[in-house]
């Protein structure tokens, strides 16, 4: 997708927090223009009013859905009918998509036979099933979080030596027992190194995530790392190195391999 592709942005505000608006119109921004953005909910009820705050700061257009049946989710049947609609009525290139709820998987297979990216974003509670079908799925929690510490400085301190460091959300970085447990995560890894390796086993990193974007949906965020390298390295399967002005990563079962016909 270019810089000026054309995505529509649809929000379960029932399902999703307004103090993630910001992180996720950033995160869209680096695949098109967000030319349509619509929040779907119960504007009567209160616990929207977060959201009502945010609405026309971000040019988010309303969209109000009555619960006629106590019990039933009538925003995502509304969202549904909306998307199925702006699929074949408008020249989009993508959808970005905001809930933690599964009942949006089929759409986005839908959408996604059509030959449309979406890209979606929900709580870790979100179903497997949806992250999963997703082009790219963020973890809301991740976005905007941050490792390091905020100061926070009160009106009655005199110095800097009585601030206190107050952490903001952080980053929950997974260990290298808990990422190589992950059976899924450790084959996907290692079937794009192999898929783009050269004779001697390396793998530019560059072609690694290309690959894996083309066959599931990650993001190495999810998992606690900023980028693509830090998440080969800390998983401790790969050797990494730079060279030629780019990084090189190589499956160190490959070195094995290389040098075994060698000591026999």
């Amino acid at each position: 997708m270019t810089n000026e592709a054309r995505i529509a942005l649809l929000i379960d505000a029932d399902n999703s927090p307004a103090s993630k608006i910001d992180e996720i119109l950033d995160e869209l921004a680096n695949y098109g223009v967000i030319n349509i953005r619509r929040a779907y909910g119960d504007w009567k009820s209160r616990h929207l009013s977060a959201w009502e705050d945010v609405l026309h700061e971000y040019a988010i257009q309303p969209i109000q859905q009555f619960a006629y049946t106590k019990g039933k989710n009538a925003t995502d049947s509304a969202m549904i009918i909306d998307a199925m609609d702006l699929l074949y009525t408008k020249q989009l290139d993508g959808f970005g998509i905001v809930s933690s709820d599964s009942d949006f998987t089929p759409l986005v297979m839908r959408i996604r036979a059509n030959g449309l990216k979406v890209f979606g974003f929900g709580e870790k509670k979100t179903p497997s099933p949806f992250v999963n079908a997703c082009s790219k799925f963020l973890f809301l929690e991740n976005l905007g979080a941050s490792s390091e510490p905020e100061i926070k400085v009160t009106a009655e301190m005199d110095g800097a030596a009585n601030a206190t460091a107050v952490p903001k959300a952080a980053v929950v970085k997974l260990t290298a027992k808990e990422l190589k447990s992950d059976t899924r995560l450790v084959n996907l890894l290692r079937k794009a190194v192999e898929a783009a390796a050269d004779d001697e086993g390396w793998a530019s990193l560059g072609a690694v995530g290309q690959h894996i974007s083309k066959q599931a949906s990650f993001d190495s965020r999810n998992y606690g790392y900023a980028k693509l390298r830090d998440l080969y390295q800390a998983i401790g399967l790969f050797d990494i190195q730079s060279k030629d002005k780019g990084v090189y990563v190589r499956d160190k079962r490959s070195l094995h391999r290389l040098v075994a016909p060698a000591s026999q």
